[in-house]
């Protein structure tokens, strides 16, 4: 065969975290007992009253394509969610359904950045961050966070760093891989930042409902009640709130001729979203909101649990996240130790090692750019995390 795959493959990494999922699958399709930390998802299944929707969206024929922005009885659901939830008021023009808050994103960074620009990317930041920029053909500029503030932004990092071809800065709080939230002073500071320099702030936001310590404020809020006027793009999710990871249903809202832009590119993209998911996404966001503080409830215990557990191993230290379902813990006291001949030189070595010795899948957050970290999910029961970390403590033991 002769072909050349582009260059835009060879610069892109693949996604690690579900590389890491792809191994937990394997090990346990080879019978192995694996506990899986890896996973961004909830363990909980879809609640019944949307399933339900869906169920019924099909028997009464919403198997077509639809509108391409999406479902116009969506867009309106959501309107009025962001309103309720987000203090926010948009038209049913000023939002884009895509298959999933994943696409969103991508199509966001294609729509708006281009060759030569730069985009503030902070560190930690979910993997796909840094390759959402590059496929635009734009440069991800890593800032520092600052891990005792809610891995806040280092403002100190963000001005040694200024540089005219910056045309943008994504956010992402609560934080995937950190589940740290920030606070107001930190947002406001940015979108001020963003305003005097003509900066689109992207703000991932897709885990709005999981925040255990206080109340969550979209960064889109305190731009209008602050009458800053900074452009900003708000990309949301149904996956985490509702358990809905499968159904593929995200969506953007933000300026009118941004999400025209968007939708124009993912119209030739994948056309529109998953027709039934947008059915039952209308009942997720006007239905009983019940299920949603059930699972906030749940994650916050696991929370509690795994933090503690992690604390108790010796040499680990894990700050206590205020949103999502990630711990963070610090492995820094292992780096460059000790195990079975092999120097442990970063944490992939760390997590490869926990694999090997305790069938207990983590993921290396030198993949999020935070050597020393590990992430760990809770996004699982308590009787899986006690097993789990203890596993883990086991198989510190060893490393001299």
């Amino acid at each position: 065969m002769n072909y050349k795959l582009s260059d835009r493959v060879h610069k892109v990494k693949p996604s690690f975290t579900l590389q890491m999922a792809t191994i937990a699958a394997e090990m346990r399709a080879e019978g192995l007992d694996v506990i899986n930390f890896s996973v961004g998802e909830p363990d909980f299944n879809t609640p019944e009253h949307i399933i339900s929707a869906g169920k019924l969206a099909m028997d009464q024929g919403y198997t077509k394509y639809t509108a391409g922005p999406g479902m116009i009885e969506f867009r309106q659901a959501i309107c009025e969610k962001l309103k309720r939830e987000n203090g926010i008021t948009y038209d049913k023009e000023d939002i884009l359904v895509s298959n999933g808050e994943k696409q969103s994103l991508y199509t966001a960074c294609q729509a708006l950045f281009g060759a030569g620009d730069k985009v503030i990317v902070l560190s930690p930041y979910w993997v796909s961050f840094p390759e959402f920029v590059r496929l635009a053909d734009a440069e991800p500029l890593l800032v520092d966070t600052i891990p005792e503030h809610n891995f806040e932004p280092d403002f100190d990092d963000i001005q040694a760093k200024m540089d005219p071809n910056i045309k943008g800065i994504i956010i992402n709080s609560p934080s995937n891989p950190t589940g740290g939230v920030w606070g107001e002073e930190a947002i406001l500071k940015l979108l001020r930042i963003a305003k005097e320099n003509d900066w689109t702030i992207i703000s991932d936001e897709c885990y709005e409902r999981l925040v255990y310590d206080g109340k969550f404020i979209s960064t889109e809020n305190l731009n209008r009640n602050y009458n800053i006027n900074a452009t900003v793009v708000t990309c949301l999710s149904l996956s985490k709130t509702y358990a809905m990871t499968g159904w593929r249903i995200g969506y953007t809202a933000g300026p009118r001729e941004i999400i025209k832009a968007m939708s124009k590119l993912q119209g030739q993209a994948t056309s529109c979203a998953n027709s039934i998911g947008q059915k039952a996404g209308i009942e997720a966001l006007s239905g009983d909101q019940t299920c949603v503080e059930e699972m906030k409830t749940a994650f916050k215990k696991r929370r509690d649990l795994i933090v503690q557990l992690l604390n108790d191993i010796p040499n680990v230290t894990c700050q206590t996240p205020g949103g999502a379902f990630y711990a963070f813990p610090d492995f820094s006291y292992f780096l460059n130790k000790a195990v079975n001949g092999k120097i442990l030189k970063d944490t992939f070595d760390i997590s490869e090692h926990i694999l090997h010795t305790a069938s207990v899948v983590t993921v290396p957050g030198d993949g999020f750019g935070a050597p020393g970290h590990i992430r760990f999910s809770y996004a699982t029961n308590t009787s899986i995390i006690k097993k789990g970390i203890e596993r883990i403590r086991s198989a510190l033991e060893n490393i001299t």
